[in-house]
């Protein structure tokens, strides 16, 4: 089945997709506030009326800008529309999501979240990968899978779609974390601590949401979080790397050579898991980290001197 397929952004991932897609036949149109240029046939334009007449809509934009994208894609959407996004990012300390916010800002209704083990190079170049789709229209699952998939793309499905959310986002600031550990020079078992128990904080934050847990554990959170340690060099990687170095947040940002949301996403989970009295010594311990007030050894020490309970 051949689709028009719009893209709304023309960052990373946004390529990605519209390279993936055009490959495997479709007509691509992709959005961006600047002039773009993108390899033939994929077409880009600056004005959001060029992907009224898509049928599958991407949208690939930071959270910080999802709002902003969504009115602007509320001008020229409809309920014909079917919409993905894909962000690592929540809004708010609320931690309001992506597909919330399209839904305030649009009419559109048959939305997902698009997460996992999901690499842009890997995607643009079409290297075998997993990814994970959260929503509850099975047709938006078969459209995706249609003009993403193929033999070099599996591309699971979950009606937990605030779980694929949350889990995608959390393990954006864990892979960073992990990062910085290896680099200061952590062993594996204390890596696997770190990785185990910040799943479990960022599920038991999820669930007040409505996440399920096992959600946490699949490919948009345990997965996803494998593949960023196995070393597929994602920027959170080379930010966590920078910072255990001794760069400034601000230089290690520059040096990940992307925006990294997962540094705003601790923050936002420590403020909403401290309104509900809740526990997050891994979040929490990154933030100070990441803004300079505590010292690698203090963050490793404050951790692993917790008192232990059940699993």
């Amino acid at each position: 089945m051949n689709l028009r397929i719009g893209v709304v952004g023309a960052g990373g991932f946004g390529r990605a997709i519209a390279q993936a897609s055009a490959r495997h036949g479709h007509e691509v149109v992709v959005w961006s506030r600047k002039d773009r240029e993108l390899l033939d046939p994929i077409q880009t334009s600056t004005d959001i009326r060029s992907i009224r007449d898509c049928e599958l809509i991407f949208m690939a934009v930071p959270a910080r800008h999802a709002i902003e994208a969504a009115e602007q894609l509320g001008e020229v959407v409809d309920g014909r529309h079917l919409m993905v996004h894909i962000s690592r990012g929540l809004i708010g300390p609320e931690l309001r999501t992506i597909t919330k916010v399209i839904a305030e800002k649009t009419v559109c209704r048959r939305l997902g979240a698009l997460a996992g083990p999901l690499v842009a190079d890997a995607l643009a170049e079409g290297r075998p990968s997993g990814a994970i789709l959260g929503t509850g229209f099975p047709e938006l699952t078969e459209m995706v899978r249609d003009a993403l998939g193929g033999s070099e793309l599996r591309v699971y499905d979950t009606p937990d779609v605030v779980g694929v959310e949350l889990a995608s986002a959390t393990v954006g600031f864990l892979t960073v974390v992990l990062a910085y550990a290896e680099e200061v020079g952590v062993g594996p078992s204390t890596l696997a601590v770190l990785a185990t128990r910040g799943m479990v904080e960022v599920s038991r934050i999820g669930q007040t949401l409505g996440a399920e847990e096992s959600t946490f554990m699949g490919l948009a959170g345990l997965g996803d979080l494998i593949a960023a340690v196995a070393g597929d060099e994602r920027p959170e990687i080379r930010l966590g790397r920078a910072l255990a170095k001794g760069a400034t947040l601000s230089n290690a940002v520059g040096e990940a050579g992307a925006y990294i949301e997962g540094i705003e996403v601790a923050a936002q989970m420590m403020e909403h898991a401290r309104r509900l009295g809740l526990e997050t010594p891994i979040s929490s311990t990154f933030v100070a980290l990441s803004q300079g007030r505590i010292s690698s050894d203090d963050a490793i020490h404050a951790l692993m001197e917790r008192r232990v309970g059940r699993e």
